[in-house]
């Protein structure tokens, strides 16, 4: 797990969907490849924007980038 910027560590679907958000796809296509609803992959994105104190998908983004998740 990877820290976040509240402290509350991220779990590892948030960083599954975190790495998503940052390749740019969307919610619906998150959960195709999660094999999850999209009411699921919204739910972890406010979960992770709480947890990274992030506004939008864009900060979450720039986060994941910014922490080497993506490559």
């Amino acid at each position: 797990m990877t820290r976040s910027v509240r402290g509350r560590p991220l779990s590892r679907r948030e960083l599954d969907v975190v790495r998503a958000v940052a390749r740019g796809s969307t919610n619906a296509e998150i959960a195709a490849v999660l094999h999850v609803t999209t009411s699921t992959v919204k739910t972890h994105i406010t979960n992770v924007r709480h947890k990274l104190v992030a506004r939008n998908r864009v900060e979450i983004a720039a986060w994941a980038w910014e922490h080497g998740l993506v490559d």
